[in-house]
């Protein structure tokens, strides 16, 4: 299997150090590795045809329209396409195709780096046996697709100067199917810390095999 990392944009969520993180996660798992820093590998469709996983983590920026066209096609096809953070919600806000596709947009996030509580919603394989945890880290307020699938949430206080948001029950991760394709999101990750914390690198690593389909073979 190839895995397609696609990575750059604002350097402030150290889009290297993060996905590089996981580069020997998925060499294990079987995964050849393609690292592209431009996203004119989404207008390239040879090139995306052959990833059965795109790890996205491109934080601002734009797609032109030949660009959102190539993502959104291949992952309809049945590529997974994986990310967090702002790498994947904060980015091609112009695009609703890629909107669409990923089932959120981050907002804000009040505060800045704050803590709060991540809660396990539900039973699935990627959050098996993983407890609810705190973080020290940004809080993403989003809008979000009602169709998710929701694996974890947060819940606002209305503290940092947003008492609008008291009470909201926001989405922390959270897959969707997408034609053929799957779609992996965690909103955590704004740098290597966040993502090296165990339960969140596991419920990212799982994030990736399952939007990758390894639970089909």
């Amino acid at each position: 299997m190839k895995a397609l990392i696609v990575r750059g944009g604002w350097t402030g969520h150290e889009p290297v150090a993060c996905t590089e993180l996981f580069r020997d996660f998925l060499q294990r798992n079987g995964f050849t590795i393609e690292v592209a820093e431009s996203f004119d590998v989404y207008a390239d469709r040879e090139a995306l045809a052959t990833a059965d996983l795109i790890v996205q983590c491109w934080t601002r920026g734009s797609l032109t329209a030949e660009q959102e066209a190539g993502i959104v096609e291949r992952v309809r096809d049945g590529a997974g396409f994986a990310g967090w953070h702002g790498g994947i919600i904060a980015v091609a806000y112009e695009s609703p195709r890629y909107q669409y596709m990923v089932g959120g947009r981050f907002l804000c996030h009040p505060g800045g780096l704050v803590d709060y509580t991540v809660t396990i919603t539900g039973s699935d394989p990627i959050t098996a046996g993983v407890d609810d945890f705190t973080v020290h880290t940004e809080q993403y307020f989003c809008h979000v697709d009602p169709t998710l699938n929701v694996l974890a949430t947060t819940t606002f206080t209305g503290a940092h100067g947003a008492p609008e948001t008291a009470g909201a029950v926001m989405p922390v991760v959270w897959t969707r199917t997408f034609g053929r394709g799957r779609v992996f999101v965690s909103t955590l990750g704004h740098a290597p810390a966040d993502l090296e914390l165990p339960p969140s690198r596991t419920i990212v690593e799982r994030g990736l095999l399952w939007a990758a389909g390894h639970d089909r073979t």
